[in-house]
């Protein structure tokens, strides 16, 4: 260019739009080709750490006198120690950058730690206040996009789950009360809590009924007849050992619960559905041991 414009800045950097025009036009007349405005400008007007792509940098090298980018650089590798310069505050660069991750990564598990608290929860009965003791008690933990988390409560009828969130869901299930969701916003100050659960009578009822003698079987079935819809569904689970399942209409197991000779007995009800008051769905097992 300094050839053909004598005047012109000898720093790339400072020329303007008309020096950029010349440029263009006495690349045209030398090697026949052409690069754009705003190609100049990304390369020679702002720090790029990459060079252009090769065909470009091979129109360059004709340009100033060379065969292309290869012989340019066969004829001035004495001079190019750019890269090597770059390659080292490159490598610091990442070094510092790791550095300030592995900081960052230390000291969120500092703070997500420091707030992890354990929890507990003990169920009581609704009107008793009295606590729901040795009988199995589950809890589902309900978290956003994740299956339940299953617990066992133990024989005080309690439950413990650490956590850092600021607030628990629950779904918990008991024999003979009502299966309920709780949901808690949870406080350091306040590590346990008492959760009351509603007694579920009917459930209560059928046990008793295959627990306990009564004299008065027609008063007994009457009251089955009352509190069980006639469509319901009636199913007997085995236990663990015995396969396959028992399903009973309404009338098959009022029968089988009144029938003192081969009645059902010792029942444990595991599920129980209502609708209108009336029980529409009995899931239950007999406990054979306690016969």
């Amino acid at each position: 260019m300094q050839k053909t414009y004598p005047g012109i800045s000898k720093n790339i950097e400072d020329w303007k739009g008309n020096d950029i025009i010349e440029f263009q036009e006495d690349l045209k007349l030398r090697v026949n080709e052409y690069f754009s405005e705003k190609w100049f400008y990304t390369h020679y007007k702002t720090y790029q750490e990459k060079l252009p792509r090769i065909d470009l940098l091979n129109i360059l090298s004709r340009y100033t006198g060379y065969v292309n980018w290869s012989d340019f650089k066969h004829k001035n590798r004495d001079q190019i120690t750019i890269i090597t310069e770059h390659k080292g505050s490159n490598r610091i660069f990442y070094i510092l950058t790791a550095i300030a991750l592995v900081i960052f990564i230390m000291a969120w598990i500092i703070i997500k730690t420091g707030s992890i608290t354990t929890y507990r929860f003990c169920f009581v009965d609704k009107d008793s206040k009295e606590p729901v003791r040795n009988t199995k008690i589950e809890v589902a933990i309900i978290k956003d996009n994740e299956s339940p988390i299953l617990q066992l409560c133990d024989a005080e009828g309690c439950f413990a789950y650490k956590t850092g969130e600021q607030k628990i869901k629950f779904m918990v299930k008991a024999p003979y009360y009502f299966t309920d969701t709780i949901t808690r916003i949870l406080k350091k100050s306040k590590k346990t809590e008492e959760i009351p659960l509603k007694l579920n009578d009917y459930a209560l009822m059928i046990y008793y009924y295959s627990n306990s003698k009564v004299n008065d079987w027609k008063k007994r079935r009457d009251q089955l007849d009352k509190v069980i819809a006639d469509s319901a569904y009636i199913c007997q689970v085995f236990n663990k050992g015995m396969m396959g399942m028992e399903l009973y209409n309404k009338y098959e197991f009022i029968n089988m619960l009144t029938t003192p000779a081969r009645g059902l007995r010792n029942i444990e009800v595991l599920d129980m559905l209502y609708t209108d008051e009336k029980i529409t769905t009995i899931r239950f097992i007999q406990n054979y041991t306690s016969r």
